[in-house]
């Protein structure tokens, strides 16, 4: 009967724990650092934080604006809205009026 002898290698048993060690350093480090880690995260936090302020200041420009429409529709046409748009928009004003810059 015929036997085998395998000799033992010391790189053999570092094998499957360097790749271990490997692999969990490549996805640890990817967790903190990468784009969807945590400090991806933090970037994505500071970015909404940002627009979401940009759109409350465009939703009050927008509200102001529905406003300033809905006084110059057919049914409640207000004449002097009408007027000061008017000049606003034209940079005119008559000669008897005094302009107050604001």
């Amino acid at each position: 009967m015929w036997t085998k002898h395998h000799k033992k290698r010391k790189f053999g048993r570092l094998a499957l724990p360097v790749i271990t060690v490997a692999f969990l350093s490549y996805f640890g480090y990817h967790s903190v650092h990468g784009d969807f880690g945590l400090r991806g995260m933090e970037e994505f936090e500071r970015q909404r934080v940002t627009r979401q302020a940009r759109l409350d200041v465009l939703v009050r420009q927008r509200q102001t604006l529905e406003k300033e429409v809905a006084l110059m529709s057919d049914g409640s046409l207000e004449r002097d809205m009408l007027d000061e748009k008017a000049r606003s928009y034209l940079n005119m004003s008559r000669a008897d009026e005094i302009v107050i810059f604001h």
